[in-house]
């Protein structure tokens, strides 16, 4: 029951940071382009370039994530293979700078990181299989019981 909710509400964060972030870059990136600064005898223009296209590069990984948590909010299931990657090293991504950011920018941005890796957290953990162990059990010829024992029908080497 809050389980889409909380997926959708994740997915609009991580877009809206996709977003943000590319665009930060994007004005760090024409800063150093108008300003000709310079770092350890950079180029300028390198270094502008790079910015620039770090920044969408990491927009876009934020924008795909928040693209697999929409869909585990529209199908209902939780995320498989590439998906749950992606969301995981989202949460680390987030867990990592809010680490960073409290010393460098702010107690505020840390509040939000640290918002941003428990809806993502929370995007996986709800979704886990409720079922239990038992149904990872196979029953019948060769499987086992679910109390140790395991029971077949071919016929002993003795």
């Amino acid at each position: 029951m809050i389980r889409r909710p909380v997926a959708v509400v994740t997915a609009i964060v991580l877009f809206a940071e996709g977003l943000g972030i590319a665009g930060l870059q994007w004005f760090l990136g024409t800063v150093v382009d108008r300003q000709k600064m310079s770092l350890a005898g950079l180029d300028p223009d390198v270094m502008s370039v790079s910015t620039k296209a770090g920044g969408v590069l990491f927009g876009l990984y934020f924008v795909f994530c928040g693209v697999v948590a929409l869909l585990v909010s529209l199908r209902n299931r939780p995320a498989a293979g590439l998906g749950r990657i992606l969301l995981i090293s989202a949460a680390v991504v987030h867990g990592l700078l809010g680490a960073l950011t409290v010393g460098l920018v702010g107690w505020g941005a840390f509040v939000f990181m640290v918002v941003v890796l428990g809806l993502v957290v929370l995007t996986l953990m709800t979704y886990d299989r409720q079922d239990g162990v038992a149904d990872a059990v196979p029953e019948g010829p060769g499987g086992g019981k679910g109390d140790g024992s395991v029971t077949s029908s071919a016929p002993s080497p003795s």
